[in-house]
Formats: structure tokens, C-alpha cells, sequence
């Protein structure tokens, strides 16, 4: 009886923690660095919203701009940066460039851009650009104007993209055998969502405790935590390339990348591979029809979270428990339920989940402010009370939107590339990941500024109209998409076997 009990334990600590002590020596440095950059980047996704979307003369509509026109430029530079630095120096030393760019970026704004703004903004001649051109256009003038805030948007953008998604799991590739992988790579991910939820209540408590008091206080003490967080991750790849990595392993990343015997795929062969397989291109429709209906809905979300809580220390403050509850709720669906949900109901039913939550949620909301934008006083309702009813339901859409995506969208998503061939694999995954998940982003934003310009007065609320039918469209188009590769999802997979 004893022994069954212990078995069962034991079968259960093996589930959850699956490491051996000299397991243990690799995967916790790595541990602590996924938690600090996602840490990290918690922080500096409140803040760039907070600061650019309160500031003078802006709104959720610099969004748009920022991430349509100027976030996707910068990032393609950075490429070619990061794509230099590898082909002349190592990865160790790539690693320690790029972060301690990100760090110089982030403290030039925290202790010299953001405490002397009045004299970096050119409010004077923003005023007469807003003179000239109108309200209309003003979320293209308020980046001109709050220019310093759109730094900080920018480098927050580009930490997931380069410190997370290239340097971290670049070294963990790296390091890592295949069957360490398979046992540490879910703990990782879990590790994010814990950081999402960490940092969510660590801003909300910074910011609630410093409200009475000026906020660059607050913002100051955030990048405090960023750069001692930046520190520590570069502390600790210093410890584990010294102390932890073998012989092996340490030449890896002492190497440069042009000296790696490795053939080098283009994107623009990716991309010609993704048009000829209709498979691929199914794969496609989901990735850009999520970046669509999400950016569709998020931008109208955060303005009216901006009308409810104009000042920066509230806008703050409940954005933050938003991003707590994403990290927590992840975690917990992830850990516990995810996996099993998929077993359970299959590949076809689990697509469909984030789809129909996603798409069916964004269009009530979307209604709902259109409601309440042209309806409300006809209707005797009470604005501001309707508005904080709006303001709540899209916080429930945004979470549960993302916690769908990394618990069911981002699982079945890699599950579709398994019964493809090796080349399907590697060309159709880095189109998808490359361009298909930017395109949804970016093209959303497009969409939305050329209605704005075309038809709209300068506010994301006067084209919700317009906004409403696109995510339905987005939505039918994702659900077809679900159901045509299901079937080939399931031949390709009979074939396999």
C-alpha cells in the first residue's frame, strides 16, 4: 500500500519536475533567464501602452501607427544588425551587444528622455502640425510629438522579438539535447506566463503605492527593475558559460555564425514554398486571421480604457491586473487543461476554440461601443456606467483571447506542421512565423489607419462600423480554414503513419 502511494508520487514528481540534479545544473539558469526576459518584457508592454496612449495629444490610435509604420522598418533594420553581428563575433559576445542595447536604450529614456520631457517633446510645433492638418491626422503628429514614448514602444516590441524569441531559445537550441527538450521546454513557457503574471501585480502594486506622489517615480522605479532584471540575465549566462556548459556546448556559442557549416534559407524561398502547398497556406489563414481579429478589437479596447482612466497612474494600474490575469490564467490552463482538452476533443474541435471565442467576443464588443458611441443617449443609458461595462467585458475578451492563443492556438498551430516533410517544416514554418504572424499585426493596422484617414474624424470609435464586419469576415475565413485542414491534417497524418 505504502509503495503504491510512493509510486504515485513519484510518477507525479516525475510528471511536473522531470529533471535529474545534473539536469537541474543547465535547465535552472535558463529557467531564470525565460523568467527575468519575460519579466522584462511585462514591464515594458505597460509602460509603452500606458506612456504613449496618455500622452499629450495622443490616444490608442498611435498604436497604429507605431506598429504599421515604424515598429515593422525598425525591426527589419535590427535584423540586418543582428545578422551582421553573427556573421563577426560569437554568440556569447552577440548576446551580450544586443542586451546591453536594449539595457543603454531603456535607462537613456528612464533617467534622461522621460524625466526631462519638456524639454525633448516638441509640443510647440506638433501644435501647429495639429493646426494645419487638423485632428484628424493626429495620430500621426503625436508620434512626432511624443516621440521619446515611441522609443520605449519600439524597444519593447523588438525584447520579445530579440531577446526572447532569437537570443533565449537561439541558446536554448543551443545547449539543449533533444531529450532535455522534450522535458524542459513546457517548463519555460510556463515560467513566461508566471513572469506575465509577477510582473502584472509587481507593476499594479508600484504603481498603487506611488499614485499619491508624481508619477515618473513610478516609471523610474519600473526601469529600475527592468535594468537590475537585465543585469541579473546577463549575471547569469556569464555563471553558466563559465561553470555550467561543457567543452561542446561552450564552443557553440563561442563561434560566429558564418563559420557554422549551416545552409542559410531566405525568406523570399520560404515564402515561394508557402504559395505552392495548400496546406501551408491553411496554416497561413490562422496566424494572420489571429493577428487580424485581435488587433481589430485591442486598439478600440485600449481607447476606451483611456476615456474610463484618462490619468497614466490609473490607465496603469488596471491594465496591469489585465496582464496578471492573462500570465495567471495561462498558466493554469496550460499546465492543467490544455493538453488534455486537445486529447480529449482532437485537433479539428481545439482549432476552432480560439476562433469561435476570439471572433464571437470581439464582435459583441465591437457592437457594444458602437452602442454606446451612437446609441447611448437615445437609448437613455448611462454613458459613463455603459462605458465601464464595455471597459470590463473587453478585459474579459483580452484575456481570455490570449490565453486561448497559448493554450489551444499556439499548441494545435505546431501540431499542423508534424505530418508535413522535413522541408515543408522548416521553409513553411519560417514564412509563417516570419511573415504571416507580422502581416495579421501590421495589416490590421493599415486597415484601420486608411479608414481613419478615409472616413473617419481622427477617433478609432468613429469606424467601429467599419471594424465589425471585417473581424465577422476574419473569423468565417479562420473557422473554413480550421475545417479544410482538419481533413488534411488527418490524411497527411494517415499517410505519415
Amino acid at each position: 500500500m505504502i509503495g503504491a502511494i510512493v509510486k504515485k508520487f513519484s510518477n507525479l514528481k516525475d510528471n511536473v519536475w522531470p529533471f535529474s540534479r545534473i539536469d537541474f545544473k543547465k535547465i535552472l539558469p535558463l529557467l531564470l533567464i525565460k523568467f527575468l526576459a519575460s519579466l522584462i518584457y511585462t514591464i515594458l508592454t505597460n509602460m509603452k501602452d500606458t506612456l504613449n496612449i496618455t500622452a499629450k495629444g495622443a490616444g490608442a490610435e498611435i498604436i497604429l501607427v507605431l506598429k504599421g509604420w515604424v515598429v515593422l522598418p525598425i525591426a527589419m533594420i535590427v535584423a540586418v544588425i543582428f545578422s551582421k553581428l553573427s556573421g563577426y563575433y560569437s554568440k556569447k559576445k552577440v548576446f551580450y551587444i544586443m542586451l546591453s542595447g536594449f539595457l543603454g536604450v531603456i535607462a537613456l529614456y528612464g533617467f534622461l528622455f522621460y524625466p526631462f520631457q519638456d524639454f525633448f517633446l516638441p509640443h510647440a510645433s506638433a501644435d501647429k502640425l495639429t493646426a494645419h492638418f487638423g485632428h484628424k491626422y493626429e495620430h500621426w503628429i503625436s508620434v512626432y510629438r511624443n516621440w521619446i514614448h515611441a522609443i520605449l514602444f519600439v524597444t519593447a516590441e523588438l525584447w520579445a522579438s530579440v531577446m526572447i524569441l532569437l537570443l533565449f531559445w537561439g541558446l536554448a537550441n543551443d545547449v539543449s539535447t533533444v531529450a532535455e527538450a522534450r522535458k524542459s521546454y513546457n517548463i519555460y513557457i510556463a515560467a513566461g506566463d508566471i513572469a506575465a503574471f509577477s510582473g502584472g501585480m509587481l507593476i499594479w502594486r508600484i504603481t498603487t503605492w506611488l499614485r499619491p506622489v508624481s508619477f515618473i517615480y513610478t516609471v523610474e522605479t519600473l526601469i529600475i527593475l527592468v535594468l537590475a532584471a537585465g543585469l541579473s540575465i546577463m549575471a547569469i549566462y556569464r555563471y553558466m558559460e563559465k561553470n555550467v556548459l561543457t567543452d561542446s556546448q561552450r564552443a557553440i556559442i563561442h563561434t560566429p555564425t558564418k563559420n557554422a557549416k549551416k545552409e542559410r534559407i531566405t525568406l523570399r524561398e520560404s515564402i515561394r514554398h508557402l504559395l505552392r502547398s495548400r496546406y501551408l497556406l491553411g496554416i497561413a489563414v490562422l496566424v494572420i486571421s489571429y493577428g487580424l481579429c485581435i488587433s481589430l478589437v485591442e486598439v478600440t479596447w485600449k481607447e476606451s480604457v483611456r476615456v474610463l482612466f484618462p490619468k497614466s497612474a490609473d490607465y496603469q494600474a488596471f491594465t496591469s491586473r489585465v496582464q496578471s490575469m492573462v500570465g495567471l490564467f495561462a498558466f493554469l490552463i496550460s499546465a492543467f487543461f490544455g493538453s488534455a482538452i486537445i486529447h480529449r476533443i482532437g485537433w479539428r474541435l481545439s482549432a476552432q476554440i480560439t476562433p469561435f471565442l476570439v471572433g464571437i467576443s470581439g464582435f459583441v464588443f465591437l457592437a457594444a461601443v458602437y452602442l454606446q458611441q451612437n446609441w447611448a443617449s437615445f437609448l437613455h443609458i448611462d454613458t459613463i456606467s455603459f462605458l465601464t461595462v464595455i471597459v470590463f467585458f473587453g478585459a474579459f475578451q483580452n484575456v481570455a483571447s490570449k490565453v486561448c492563443k497559448y493554450s489551444f492556438f499556439d499548441p494545435t498551430k505546431e501540431m499542423a506542421f508534424i505530418p508535413l516533410d522535413q522541408q515543408s517544416k522548416t521553409l513553411g514554418k519560417a514564412a509563417i512565423d516570419v511573415v504571416g504572424s507580422r502581416l495579421g499585426k501590421s495589416g490590421a493596422s493599415w486597415i484601420q489607419i486608411i479608414f481613419l484617414d478615409l472616413i473617419g474624424n481622427g477617433s478609432i470609435f468613429s469606424i467601429v462600423h467599419i471594424l465589425m464586419p471585417i473581424v465577422f469576415i476574419a473569423t468565417v475565413s479562420w473557422m473554413r480554414s480550421v475545417r479544410t485542414l482538419s481533413h488534411e491534417f488527418e490524411e497527411a497524418r494517415t499517410e505519415k503513419l
